[in-house]
């Protein structure tokens, strides 16, 4: 993909998420891009992640339906309100709830994507429905809402600059 990730227009002051933050060179630093309607993310899962073998953890799952969700919450939020994401002011999303669903053993090997639609934009609150495929097949699915990342916070992130 050539064009910049959801995660790259996170303000540095809050781009050290484990899941999707650019500023954590530990983290998984996962791509969120729009494709259509839906979003969607590939991450190749390392021999580490593994739950028995030949599996994917599925916490490792579970935080890339969580960060990919709310990846997508902060570019739903910016298409509400018909703006580009390098606009000020910049949205960021925090978990509220996160439910997943796991169908089938997730193998390990091949690249996961991870894809999400907008289910719901109400004010400050988006609920984002998720599902991981690996070759073709439904692994898991997810819902996550999403909400606003409170003026207060934001303030006391730019304070310890």
């Amino acid at each position: 993909m050539t064009e910049k990730a959801f995660q790259d227009f996170y303000p540095d002051h809050m781009a050290h998420c484990y899941g999707c933050g650019r500023l954590n060179d530990m983290g998984h630093q996962i791509k969120s891009y729009w494709d259509g309607e839906e979003s969607v993310c590939h991450f190749q899962p390392k021999p580490h992640h593994i739950a028995i073998p030949g599996y994917v953890y599925g916490g490792l799952l579970a935080s890339l339906v969580d960060c990919h969700g709310t990846g997508t919450a902060a570019a739903a939020g910016y298409r509400a309100e018909n703006r580009a994401m390098d606009t000020e002011p910049a949205l960021r999303y925090l978990t509220a709830s996160l439910h997943v669903d796991y169908l089938k053993p997730t193998p390990l090997g091949p690249v996961i994507e991870i894809r999400a639609k907008v289910k719901e934009v109400k004010g400050r609150k988006i609920t984002i429905e998720e599902w991981i495929v690996v070759n073709g097949v439904t692994t898991v699915k997810g819902e996550l809402v999403a909400v606003q990342v409170p003026d207060q916070m934001v303030q006391e992130l730019l304070s310890q600059k």
